[in-house]
């Protein structure tokens, strides 16, 4: 043997090609006839001796198997349906759930000075001053602790006034006729309340109380101390008010309600009154600190006169400039602490 016919043989033991171009295209035929007798043998084989293994599929792989005229073997598909006593337990379970949750959640409280000093009474240092003089009640105790924790929803009472922790907001209206001053009516008149109504968050009450034809200033806030304050007799709040009679006032009449008109309640004590200047003499304007009820109607009415029209131009400093009727504002800073000082 050649030189050149052993390197030849040597080339075909080491790529596996004993026929050379013959031995491949018998090799493509046998993979052609294999992969034809594929399906009814279960298995196949490629590539001959030196090709892939064997794979074996068997029948119960193949999903086309588990249908038969377009419905599953097994029968039909089944359906999760839940029972009316599956559900309610159910509900109920997620229902215990919730109210487990809510009973093991801590409880908000806050401290009792921030409580105070939330409701616009006075800061925190000073209300820790209120606390341990005994000033300060919770649920009906007196309460002298430092850091004692309240929650939201007990009763907090200071100076006998009950209070909240909400922010104290102050509002002045300059109302107007056919409104009355409280925060409800039973028989669905029109209130002070539905002008104030996107005022504030919170619920107001009206400081005072003006009749449903009085028109002028009136405070409204949430602040109960405040409250109290501008409306108790002893710290002597005054009134300015323009009135308008049905005719001149004489001067002798005019000196007699400076003097004082007796009414049921008592002597009625005007700080001062006088006509008001370039207006006729049925205008005037009277100052006044008592609040009895309707009491400027009352003195002139002792006299024979009748009031036309009231109008409060001042309470408590407060005055409705630049507030059109029906409408309001909130009071400035330094609104809110004259009427702390007073």
């Amino acid at each position: 043997m050649s030189r050149n016919d052993r390197n030849s043989s040597d080339r075909n033991k080491k790529t596996g090609n004993f026929g050379g171009r013959k031995s491949s295209e018998n090799s493509r035929g046998s993979r052609g006839d294999s992969k034809n007798t594929s399906r009814e043998g279960g298995s196949f084989e490629r590539g001959g001796k030196f090709g892939k293994p064997k794979t074996t599929r068997g029948r119960d792989f193949d999903s086309r198997d588990k249908y038969e005229g377009g419905e599953r073997k097994f029968g039909p598909r089944r359906r999760f349906n839940k029972t009316e006593e599956e559900g309610e337990r159910v509900k109920s379970y997620i229902q215990r759930r919730k109210l487990d949750k809510l009973a093991k959640a801590p409880k908000e409280t806050i401290r009792l000075n921030k409580y105070i000093a939330n409701s616009g009474i006075c800061s925190r240092r000073e209300a820790d001053d209120l606390i341990t003089q005994g000033l300060v009640e919770v649920n009906g105790k007196v309460v002298t602790e430092m850091g004692y924790q309240v929650q939201k929803t007990d009763r907090v009472v200071f100076d006998g006034q009950s209070i909240t922790p909400e922010k104290p907001v102050y509002v002045v209206l300059n109302k107007p006729k056919g409104y009355i001053s409280t925060t409800k009516d039973d028989k669905a008149r029109k209130t002070v309340m539905d002008l104030v109504a996107n005022a504030s968050p919170y619920r107001l009450f009206p400081v005072g109380r003006l009749d449903r034809q009085t028109t002028g200033v009136i405070l409204l806030t949430n602040d109960g101390h405040m409250t109290k304050k501008l409306t108790h007799p002893s710290f002597n709040m005054k009134k300015i008010y323009h009135v308008t009679l049905d005719r001149k006032l004489s001067i002798e009449d005019l000196r007699s309600i400076a003097d004082g008109i007796r009414l049921e309640e008592g002597v009625a004590e005007v700080d001062s009154i006088s006509f008001i200047e370039g207006k006729p003499k049925n205008e005037i304007g009277i100052e006044i600190h008592i609040g009895w009820n309707r009491v400027v109607r009352r003195i002139f009415q002792k006299l024979g006169y009748e009031v036309e029209s009231l109008d409060r131009v001042m309470f408590a400093g407060l005055t409705k400039k630049n507030i059109k009727r029906g409408h309001w504002r909130i009071l400035t800073e330094l609104e809110v602490n004259n009427l702390k000082m007073l």
